[in-house]
């Protein structure tokens, strides 16, 4: 730890990475320390010079007097401090959150500041004179709605003008809350590093910060232009700060770049770190010369989504591929068969879904030559007819490898993918009306299409909180050429042909083709819908299976 006096207020200052890399100030935000970096730090410092600090009145720095020391110019002229001491010959790159990201605003808004702020990224806190002015916007009904909106979720900044009451609060009540309030609304686990008495004391201090600020900025806003290129992180549970409040920035930074992260206020730190410090890396990456990532593209432009369509080569997934392609989305389709693939269109690989090391091979060249994927479709199946008991056992390992096996390792391999980068996503699991039908002449294909729909609401309920949607989607007979790969169990060649003949006739004379389906899928991905049936007899079976199981179980003894 090093001191760095500013105002008569010393500081401390933490430091730790290479000094001779680039370096990264972290600005924590209230009741917090620097400690609330801990996670996202960890990751930076292993390429760059990862500087936190204490800002005035928390932790180990000095806590001033007077509330008129908490002013944002004093607290500018703090972070400016900070990185002419730990970098006097090179700007900085300032993250910052909370009230550490109200104040660096105050400080890349200075003139002049590009010279010493190589970018700024601002997770939950905004520049106050940005507020006030997006607050006087054009009163339409939308906007009054937000602003309306904002306030309710600001209702803790007018608690804090009451004299006595919050420090009062803090330092007998909130304090020992603290911990389980974080793990019962932002799910994070309690964690050392801010003892119960230090931190009544810091956040009852630290109320002087919205005492001192917050009547002056928003009655009399300046206006603050900057020509620091600035990222806005945007937490989508976040219950203090919406989205709104990065509506209209263009006005004031040429250079933005707005992200959206899928956790809470204080989660987006404390469990997503990870993911805030590859989003900090990518930007400067970019500003170094790197080409832009998709992510931090689509977070300046509307960047098409990226697809990946598995069993594209032919039926639900050709029709899927060439429809999201329609819409301009970028398409990745596999198969086992390449040339099928290729046929469909997009950037087309060979694939065996069922084989793992596959599969993660795979996902590695789609993340290495496109991205991470927005949409998945794990669509890849096969057809197999006959009973239990005529059914072998590698009849059931190939039926079970691709239609159930297939699906769990997209969902593995690129499920995570997802989860890591934290911008949510989309999972389309293809199933079958077969999940809930039980047909005796189908049992392995069944048993494996129930596995998918299981699997899919086991998954849904894990990463929705990632911003991930996950749906199934459950097809009835519909007109592809699953009907001539379908195996029947027990069979000679010749009369498996005949089958599939048979079978090929009475799925034509349906005449339900897939690009039904995958105008099906498209809406799922669109509207979130969980579980959807495709055709009249999947949706009316869907019905009788939630509403009289013993109908169908009888049903089927009898046919």
């Amino acid at each position: 730890m090093r001191t760095v006096v500013s105002g008569g207020v010393r500081l401390a200052v933490f430091e730790e990475g290479p000094l001779d890399a680039p370096t990264v100030l972290l600005v924590h935000g209230y009741p917090d320390t620097h400690t609330v970096w801990d996670d996202v730090a960890a990751v930076l410092a292993d390429r760059f010079h990862v500087v936190r600090y204490d800002v005035r009145g928390a932790g180990q720095s000095d806590v001033p007097r007077d509330q008129a020391a908490y002013r944002l110019e004093h607290l500018s002229d703090d972070l400016f401090a900070v990185a002419d001491a730990v970098s006097p010959n090179q700007p900085v790159h300032i993250v910052a959150h909370d009230w550490g990201s109200i104040q660096s605003w105050e400080a890349v808004t200075e003139p002049g500041a590009h010279e010493r702020i190589a970018s700024f990224t601002s997770i939950s806190g905004p520049c106050l004179d940005h507020v006030a002015y997006w607050m006087r916007r054009r009163p339409t009904p939308r906007h009054l709605r937000k602003v309306l909106s904002q306030q309710l979720h600001s209702w803790y900044i007018m608690a804090f003008q009451v004299p006595v009451l919050p420090e009062l609060l803090w330092r007998t009540v909130l304090t020992k809350r603290w911990p389980l309030f974080l793990s019962a609304l932002e799910n994070v686990p309690p964690r050392a590093g801010h003892p119960a008495p230090t931190m009544a004391s810091d956040a009852a201090h630290g109320v002087s910060l919205y005492r001192a600020n917050f009547r002056p900025r928003l009655s009399h806003p300046r206006e603050r232009h900057t020509q620091v290129p600035v990222q806005v992180i945007m937490p989508t549970a976040d219950r203090y700060a919406t989205p709104a409040l990065a509506e209209g920035l263009e006005r004031w930074v040429p250079r933005l770049w707005r992200r959206r992260l899928h956790a809470g206020h204080w989660s987006a730190l404390l469990r997503d770190g990870a993911q805030v410090a590859r989003m900090v890396t990518e930007l400067i990456d970019h500003l170094g010369g790197a080409p832009e990532t998709r992510s931090l593209s689509r977070a300046r432009t509307e960047t098409p989504p990226l697809v990946v369509v598995t069993g594209a080569g032919s039926g639900i997934g050709r029709a899927t591929a060439q429809a999201f392609a329609a819409t301009g989305a970028e398409v990745v389709v596999c198969d086992i068969d390449e040339e099928a693939a290729k046929a469909t269109g997009g950037h087309a690989y060979q694939v065996d879904v069922s084989d793992e090391a596959a599969m993660r091979k795979f996902a590695d060249e789609v993340v290495a030559r496109h991205g991470v994927p927005d949409i998945v479709v794990n669509n890849a199946g096969i057809g197999h007819a006959g009973s239990f008991l005529a059914t072998t056992t590698e009849e059931w390992h190939r039926v079970l490898d691709v239609n159930l096996w297939g699906v769990i390792h997209g969902c593995q391999v690129f499920g995570r993918l997802m989860a890591e980068r934290g911008e949510g996503g989309h999972i389309v699991n293809v199933a079958s009306a077969a999940a809930y039908l039980p047909v005796k002449s189908l049992a392995a294909y069944s048993t494996s299409k129930a596995a998918v729909l299981m699997l899919s609401d086991c998954l849904r309920a894990e990463v929705s909180a990632r911003g991930i949607g996950v749906s199934t989607i459950c097809p009835g007979l519909i007109t592809t050429n699953i009907t001539r790969t379908t195996t029947f169990s027990g069979v000679d060649a010749a009369e498996q042909e005949r089958k599939r003949a048979g079978a090929t006739k009475a799925y034509q004379r349906r005449n339900f083709g897939p690009e039904k389906v995958a105008a099906q899928i498209l809406r799922a991905v669109a509207t979130g819908k969980a579980t959807v049936p495709v055709t009249p007899e999947a949706k009316a079976g869907l019905v009788l299976a939630r509403l009289s199981p013993a109908t169908l179980r009888a049903a089927v003894r009898h046919s």
